[in-house]
């Protein structure tokens, strides 16, 4: 994997709303959702003018502006053993044709030091059992897959 050393990774701001809309609309639809993209942009404007939950975007860097390649999208949460908080990776995405870019690495490096910056005692994320090339770039990059806790969830109409 060659890795791209010319990204520009900031917080996604009102402005990149659209932008963002469209990458989010297309991760949805690589979730095997239907496309939606006036919902999805509403609902990523919400999110960015709430401020609790955090988007970032990868852009190459030097072009004015360039389209985003890519986005990490953290929620807040709290471990209540450690008393600190942790970051919960939701949403990792990067367009098809900047995949194998390494894009995806330095969203996921920058999600990392955010999260020390604030402190964090984790950052999790999941993937669908089926990613394998997200569970290959977690791998690489020093994630365990979790052994210890069973998850259940209970859908809620």
């Amino acid at each position: 994997m060659q890795e791209r050393t010319s990204l520009n990774i900031h917080p996604a701001a009102a402005d990149d709303v659209p932008a963002l809309a469209r990458l989010f609309d297309a991760y949805r639809v690589f979730y095997e959702a239907a496309s939606a993209p006036k919902e999805a942009e509403a609902f990523v404007a919400r999110l960015v003018a709430d401020g609790r939950t955090r988007f970032f975007l990868a852009r190459q860097a030097g072009s004015n502006p360039s389209p985003p390649l890519g986005f990490v999208h953290l929620m807040p949460s709290i471990s209540t053993v450690a008393m600190r908080p942790i970051w919960l990776l939701e949403d990792l995405f990067v367009a098809p044709e900047a995949r194998r870019q390494g894009v995806a690495g330095a969203l996921m490096r920058h999600a990392e030091a955010f999260a020390r910056q604030t402190a964090a005692e984790r950052l999790t994320l999941a993937t669908a059992h089926n990613n394998l090339r997200a569970q290959s770039l977690y791998q690489a990059m020093g994630y365990a897959k979790e052994d210890h806790f069973w998850y259940y969830h209970r859908i809620l109409d």
